[in-house]
């Protein structure tokens, strides 16, 4: 191809396009900033409304009301009557309701909320009736927020709605987080209560049948005619203690088993660290250190050091072990005799 370059991949003599620059290449131009927005005239049937001198500031406006479905509508032309405003301002949504004044203003409603920030784009407009000049048939709008009862009224109204739904959703909420209510405790009669007295027996079933006794004496179940089979179950109450002792012997009983298993793990466990240590201690006197490397001599170093503190920390936990054993004993003897812990005592 003449006029081809292959060394710049391109054509030759022509101006490369940078894809780059805005509106030259395959990128577009960035949208421009800070552009106000252009307000365009809008024809009505019976009326022209021309937008405001867009280097003017925007019309302000007070604080929106909570709530607010109605506007102010100023500077309407003197002829202007409700149906023109209802022409106008039905653009921005379902009217409600327009209380127009002997003057040159009026309030509108509407059906919703943010039908009212529709109806605030038109104030700054320049309201024209027909083609007509006269000074009556033509008025600057003026479009503000407006306080209504009704609105406040309704708003309040919506809150409380929200309020209770919220409520409702809680209360759901905690009612599916709430652990299940226990079961009813059946009434007393004779033939539970023979049944009851035999769970009483039974350790599987005791926490439960206790609960129903219990239940059973606090509603005023016992009488001259059962007293003797509440006795009977009472009796068995106390019964159960004994077992209960003895359980917890038991319990005693492994643990301290449990106690003097880890004393004999825990002294096999010390006696292998200090053979571990003895066996550092030899290997640094001069005999054999001199035989090993500098790096062999900071490695063993350090393992010394290692197993010397945990070889103390086992023994420290050992000695502690024995000391607790060694008060228990001597608070087991002075238990068992306090005639000898009293004449100590005098002496």
């Amino acid at each position: 191809v003449p006029g081809f370059d292959p060394s710049l991949s391109m054509m030759t003599g022509i101006t490369p396009i940078n894809p780059m620059i805005p509106g030259m290449g395959l990128v577009p131009p960035p949208p421009p900033t800070d552009v106000p927005v252009v307000k365009e005239i809008i024809h009505c049937k019976s009326c022209t409304l021309f937008p405001p001198n867009p280097n003017l500031p925007p019309p302000s406006t007070r604080e929106r009301p909570p709530g607010c479905k109605t506007v102010f509508v100023g500077g309407l032309p003197e002829n202007a009557t409700e149906e023109i405003i209802q022409e106008v301002f039905e653009q921005c949504g379902d009217i409600t309701a327009i209380r127009k004044s002997k003057k040159n203003f009026c309030h509108i409603r509407f059906a919703e909320e943010f039908m009212v920030d529709k109806a605030i784009y038109l104030s700054g407009y320049r309201m024209r009736l027909g083609s007509s000049t006269d000074k009556k048939d033509s008025g600057r709008l003026h479009v503000d927020f407006a306080q209504a009862r009704d609105d406040f009224y309704e708003w309040e109204c919506k809150q409380r709605m929200l309020a209770r739904e919220e409520r409702h959703r809680r209360k759901m909420e905690e009612d599916r987080l709430r652990p299940p209510s226990p079961p009813a405790i059946m009434h007393y009669s004779e033939h539970e209560a023979a049944l009851l007295a035999e769970k009483l027996k039974d350790d599987s079933k005791f926490s439960e049948a206790i609960t129903v006794l219990l239940t059973w004496i606090e509603r005023g179940e016992v009488n001259r005619r059962s007293a003797n089979q509440f006795y009977s179950m009472v009796q068995s109450a106390n019964s159960h203690v004994r077992r209960l002792m003895n359980e917890k012997a038991a319990h005693e009983q492994e643990m301290e088993q449990a106690k003097e298993s880890f004393k004999n793990a825990l002294t096999g466990i010390l006696t292998q660290f200090e053979q571990i240590v003895a066996v550092f201690n030899a290997s640094t006197r001069q005999k054999a250190w001199d035989h090993f490397s500098k790096a062999q001599r900071k490695n063993i170093d350090i393992w010394r050091k290692h197993s010397e503190e945990l070889r103390n920390a086992h023994s420290e936990q050992l000695m502690g072990i024995r000391r607790e054993e060694e008060m228990e004993m001597s608070d087991d003897d002075s238990g068992d005799n306090p005639s000898k812990k009293l004449r100590v005592d005098d002496s």
